[in-house]
């Protein structure tokens, strides 16, 4: 597929109202990229927005409508993904972005295919069991993005170490979401806190958002930002090998999102009364202090060593999970 310049601006400004109504954080960190990172990133943006919809059968992340026929839709994904990969037209804008953008930063087939798993999991009505079910899933759907992410922003393919923690702030990203929305998935019939953790806070099988446990959610929420904080931290080390303004954007995101789970758990048992999110002047202060921090660049090492990477987390055969 060969994409002139003005085909190209086209599909780039698509990308951009796509991220803009999709995400306003990403949005807003977005900005932050040189041109060229931020056209990419949105390129990139446009195709998980698009078959994250397919997959759901949503618009622009709106209500789940029906769940019927998953498979067929995750075949469709496949395919507008692989012919986008092997250079081909595929009659959908997002899809085509992909194309672009793998085209020019190296993509694989590979990375594409891990995100997609995390579709296949949701389309099996799975659930976790343990925590490290809940951080597989958190890799698929969202760890596996910000290695692709990492990669748009120049980080060579083979850098594991690199895309450890590029995965690292994936991961912090949809524990914080978790937390945030767990009202909001329950009432869609999902629900993504470990089966154990359950069964610790001895809650009823499907009972665990009913008023009487309250508290019990509000400790399960903490949890969850716990593990956020530690994957920030691990994610801010990954982040000074980046170039000057992509470790502002990185590290403005992680401070966005990483204050979106603070936010629910200091709200304690009432964070689910009203939607938790960061207002655009906390999106500013917060992209101040990324600026200060990435110009510094000497983020501090978390407490503990970093002994895990994305082989700790990824499913080899989602399809048979």
């Amino acid at each position: 597929m060969v994409i002139d310049a003005a085909n190209r601006a086209r599909l780039v400004e698509q990308a951009r109202l796509a991220i803009k109504i999709g995400s306003q954080s990403f949005s807003a960190a977005s900005k932050l990229f040189d041109e060229t990172t931020r056209e990419r990133a949105w390129l990139l943006y446009a195709w998980c927005r698009r078959a994250d919809d397919i997959a759901d059968n949503q618009d622009m992340g709106g209500p789940l409508g029906d769940q019927s026929s998953a498979e067929e839709r995750l075949d469709l994904i496949r395919q507008l993904t692989s012919k986008a990969l092997n250079g081909e037209p595929t009659g959908d804008p997002a899809f085509d972005a992909l194309g672009v953008v793998a085209q020019e930063c190296g993509l694989t087939e590979q990375m594409a295919e891990d995100v997609i798993a995390g579709f296949a999991l949701d389309a099996k009505d799975w659930r976790p069991r343990t925590e490290s079910d809940m951080l597989r899933y958190c890799y698929h759907v969202a760890g596996a993005v910000g290695v692709m992410m990492a990669v748009v922003m120049g980080v060579s393919p083979d850098d594991e170490e690199t895309l450890d923690r590029a995965c690292d702030l994936g991961l912090a990203f949809q524990l914080s979401n978790i937390a945030r929305d767990i009202i909001e998935d329950d009432a869609a019939g999902r629900c993504y806190l470990p089966e154990m953790w359950l069964v610790e806070e001895d809650i009823e099988p499907g009972q665990h958002t009913k008023p009487h446990h309250r508290q019990e959610l509000a400790d399960m929420a903490a949890r969850l930002v716990a593990l956020v904080e530690k994957h920030e931290a691990a994610a801010r080390v990954g982040a000074a090998k980046l170039p000057f303004r992509s470790r502002w954007a990185v590290l403005s995101a992680a401070r966005i999102y990483g204050a979106i789970g603070r936010k629910v758990r200091a709200r304690g048992t009432e964070a689910w009364n009203t939607r938790v999110y960061v207002s655009r002047w906390e999106k500013a202060w917060h992209g101040a202090r990324a600026f200060l921090s990435a110009a510094i660049n000497r983020e501090k090492h978390p407490d503990a060593p970093i002994t895990w990477g994305i082989r700790d987390f990824k499913i080899e055969d989602v399809r048979a999970a």
